[in-house]
């Protein structure tokens, strides 16, 4: 929601998440590091289980799946690594 709506950055969150509450990564590194594509499938899945509003998938990470970008396996996600 943060992201999204423009309140804060992937890199201002994923950092308040490290050093706030002592969490290796922030949400944005798991997700690249997990596989934008998986996140994307279970969403996709679990919506149309429950059809709930607040199980739609999200459109950033349909976006960048869609653009073939799924985090570190394929080199770019929400972030850009080294092949």
């Amino acid at each position: 929601f943060l992201y999204e709506n423009g309140y804060a950055s992937k890199e201002d969150i994923d950092g308040a998440i490290r050093t706030g509450l002592g969490h290796p990564m922030g949400p944005f590194e798991l997700m690249d590091m997990v596989g934008l594509d998986v996140i994307d499938f279970i969403a996709q899945a679990t919506y149309q289980e429950t059809g709930a509003e607040e199980d739609k998938p999200n459109e950033s990470i349909s976006k960048l799946v869609a653009e073939g970008k799924f985090g570190r396996k394929s080199g770019e996600g929400f972030y850009e690594y080294a092949k």
